[in-house]
């Protein structure tokens, strides 16, 4: 009979002890994630656990949806909901935790009559948690009124966090969007390198290039703070299906890559800056998703995009490097970025832009849903807009 009752004991301590373990993982891992304002460089993590068992199988559905459309919808819902769903395992886990303390110390010091069951218990967990106060199932014991008031409080706490965490993150995340939208005009839907310089270049107008690269300098510097402290922002997509923060980030690099290897003077000192902190902020952010660089077969880049790119930069005045020696630095500067953007495209299916289109595209500004109709029954006006575009 003794040696049951020890065996209750360790059995209930065991639980007790399972349960203030878990209690202490939850609140540990949701301030990392919500409150602390760095990156956490921690092998393991709830939440990376969490996003790596969720997101692995989502995307494997994504990838058998044959329509470009259809599979950006079906990713799109992936990043907001995932938060929401995070939301509701840290509360099951708290719950949980709570009951599981409550019945190892009822077994432990109460008294026979106080205790109670273990599914009372996670009954009056949730309705102390939520702060239902329903009254029909009630603490005994001093420690039991204590441990119930605390996660009373908890529940307070934890839902004034997440009111207060919503609008940070998508605070982050319009900020973000801002300059992927300007981006439409001044490099094509979707962006391209070329199309930027070229852009730009056509009305002789260096001086916007270098402010536009100095405004692209402080994005990637808000990026890397932004989706470092909250990851979860890497999966937000943007509102067009032929955009998004990677192929935005790849066109800026492009662009400065190219000029670094191909131009002299003080645009090359700002495109070595913004190249500077772009790659920075993606090289920190493959680290924090555990997204190692991956080499492909495939080449995004096109001598003939170059060539007129050096054709149109001559024409300009801007001051040239050699030719050959412009070929080796910019070889060499595709990889530093290049294997991080193809880790990226692979992860998050999101697709990398040419350094030149391949065919005019209609910029997003100029579309809608009706005139896309119209268009393409009227190849003249098609043929207006992209006359207009290119005039």
């Amino acid at each position: 009979m003794q040696a049951l009752w020890v065996k209750e004991l360790s059995v209930a301590a065991f639980i007790g002890l399972l349960g203030v373990g878990i209690l202490g993982a939850i609140l540990w891992d949701a301030f990392e994630t919500i409150v602390l304002p760095r990156r956490v460089t921690r092998r393991f993590r709830l939440t990376g656990a969490f996003y790596r068992y969720t997101g692995t199988p989502w995307l494997a559905i994504a990838r058998r949806i044959k329509s470009s459309k259809r599979r950006e919808g079906f990713l799109s819902v992936f990043g907001p909901l995932s938060v929401l769903i995070l939301f509701g395992v840290w509360a099951g886990g708290l719950i949980l935790s709570f009951a599981m303390v409550q019945w190892a110390v009822g077994h432990i010091l109460g008294e026979p009559w106080t205790v109670q069951s273990f599914d009372a218990q996670l009954y009056l967990s949730g309705t102390s948690f939520f702060t239902l106060g329903l009254g029909d199932v009630i603490p005994h014991t001093p420690f039991a009124r204590f441990v119930t008031v605390a996660e009373a409080g908890m529940g307070f706490a934890f839902l004034a966090v997440v009111i207060s965490y919503l609008p940070v993150l998508y605070g982050a995340f319009s900020r973000r969007e801002a300059n992927i939208s300007l981006l439409d005009a001044r490099a094509g839907s979707p962006p391209t390198a070329a199309e930027l310089l070229r852009r730009h270049v056509r009305q002789q107008n260096l001086e916007a290039l270098d402010q536009y690269l100095r405004a692209w300098e402080s994005w990637a510097a808000e990026l890397m703070e932004s989706h470092l402290s909250y990851p979860v922002l890497c999966y937000f997509r943007s509102q067009h299906n032929n955009q998004s923060w990677v192929s935005a980030l790849a066109t800026i690099l492009d662009a400065c890559a190219l000029l670094i290897a191909h131009t002299e003077g003080a645009l090359r000192w700002q495109a070595e800056l913004t190249f500077a902190i772009c790659r920075h902020a993606l090289v920190d952010l493959a680290q924090a998703l555990s997204i190692p660089p991956r080499l492909v077969s495939s080449d995004r880049f096109e001598a003939a995009t170059l060539a007129e790119m050096r054709q149109i930069l001559g024409a300009c005045g801007t001051p040239m490097c050699r030719e050959r020696a412009a070929g080796e630095t910019l070889e060499k500067l595709r990889g530093m970025y290049e294997p991080y953007l193809f880790g990226f495209s692979d992860r998050l299916l999101m697709v990398l832009p040419a350094w030149g289109p391949a065919i005019p595209r209609l910029d997003n500004w100029r579309t809608s849903a009706w005139e896309r109709v119209s268009t393409a029954t009227n190849p003249a006006a098609v043929s207006a807009l992209e006359e207009d575009d290119h005039s």
